[in-house]
């Protein structure tokens, strides 16, 4: 199975969304090499940085499912290797 490496940014705006979305992360934690979450508090978001090595349906459909939560935005850059 061919995978990509890529990271996926995420704003999260609202708090409501965080249980819903650390429930996708962990789904498809077979996935994630690795994540860093920064809590920007003077602006009250939250920015996440998830590093992924999967298939490229895989990817897709987990940044869909995350930009799909209210007040999250999501955002996929992809390796060319």
């Amino acid at each position: 199975m061919d995978t990509r490496i890529a990271v996926m940014s995420i704003i999260v705006e609202k708090d409501g969304a965080v249980d819903q979305l650390n429930a996708l992360l962990h789904d498809h934690g077979e996935w994630i090499i690795g994540r860093m979450g920064i809590p920007y508090r003077e602006r009250g978001i939250n920015i996440i940085s998830v590093v992924l090595d999967a298939p490229q349906d895989k990817i897709a459909a987990l940044s869909g499912k995350i930009g799909n939560l209210p007040g999250v935005t999501a955002k996929t850059a992809y390796s060319k290797v």
